[in-house]
């Protein structure tokens, strides 16, 4: 079965509905064949294409709306001002989209990054950690999320490539099948690791938080015990030779240059195979607002608290 929730410009535009946010809380990764939000103008979105590449700092270049701020971007001031007002704009159009489609998920959700990748994914020769080519489940988004979801909204703006991912289908068949060799599980399906904060971890929370009000970008300190179990998991689908040869939830989805797509991340196994020129929003949504919980990773792993049952990785 599919992870890919195809949705038509009919349904993403009638407010109101559930198609979208069901099939994004389902652990699918939900396609708009066309972008359903406006995107810059074609001169702007040629700058951007010819300008980038050659500018790229850092693996990504990301506007900071916590701290008004552009990271990634070697650029001159006047230049830095023109890309930051472009992903303003196009991080206004995602967030009026999704308060729109989804509502419930936006209730005290916590904005992050926008940004653009303008490098060829295929052949970076990033770290296997840093890798978008590897198959993997996103962990972490700007510090501790405690159990909250990773969201996030792609857009392909190339003008004649598509963006190809790939994926090993969602958290809980990972879960089941790789459970116990990543760390996760026990031999008897329970759970092995902790997921609720300690005092040490509470105390370093107040500290990052208190240095979070003086430089905002600070936050990314932080952590949690859920947090670092959801690493474990990224680490070891990057790493595994076993993980990285297995195809049996194999897919490959094509994204077409002004298509659109996004993710709950944290759920929905994914790699970036191929593909030049996307935008990237990242929001963190409260796990308490979920209207289907169940396909929260947190709960999916609390689940195994006192589970006795063999692991299909066993088999």
């Amino acid at each position: 079965m599919s992870v890919v929730a195809t949705i038509s410009g009919e349904s993403a535009a009638a407010p109101g509905g559930t198609a979208v946010a069901d099939a994004l809380e389902s652990s699918h990764i939900v396609f708009f064949p066309r972008c359903p939000i406006r995107l810059p103008d074609e001169p702007t979105l040629n700058y951007l294409r010819s300008e980038l590449p050659a500018r790229l700092r850092r693996k990504n270049i990301s506007y900071h709306p916590e701290a008004d701020r552009i990271t990634g971007l070697d650029a001159d001031a006047d230049t830095a001002a023109r890309i930051r007002g472009i992903l303003t704009g196009h991080l206004e159009e995602v967030r009026a989209f999704l308060q729109t489609q989804a509502p419930h998920l936006t209730r005290n959700w916590t904005i992050g990054t926008c940004s653009v990748r303008p490098i060829q994914e295929r052949g970076r020769n990033l770290k296997p950690h840093a890798s978008n080519e590897l198959v993997h489940i996103d962990a972490g988004a700007y510090g501790a999320t405690d159990g909250d979801r990773i969201l996030r909204f792609f857009v392909n703006f190339s003008d004649h490539e598509d963006r190809v991912w790939a994926s090993k289908g969602p958290f809980e068949q990972i879960l089941e099948r790789f459970g116990q060799r990543a760390g996760l599980l026990d031999s008897q399906g329970r759970l092995a690791v902790r997921l609720t904060k300690s005092r040490a971890d509470r105390a370093l929370s107040a500290v990052v938080a208190g240095l979070g009000r003086v430089n905002p970008l600070a936050l990314v300190l932080d952590t949690s015990p859920y947090d670092r179990a959801m690493r474990r998991l990224h680490n070891y689908m990057k790493d595994d030779p076993d993980f990285r040869a297995d195809d049996r939830a194999y897919e490959e989805i094509r994204f077409p240059p002004r298509s659109a797509w996004m993710a709950f991340t944290d759920s929905v196994s994914h790699a970036s195979l191929s593909g030049q020129f996307a935008f990237v929003t990242t929001i963190v949504v409260r796990r308490s607002r979920m209207r289907l919980p169940q396909f929260a990773p947190f709960n999916i792993l609390m689940s195994h608290v006192r589970a006795r049952r063999p692991l299909a990785a066993a088999l």
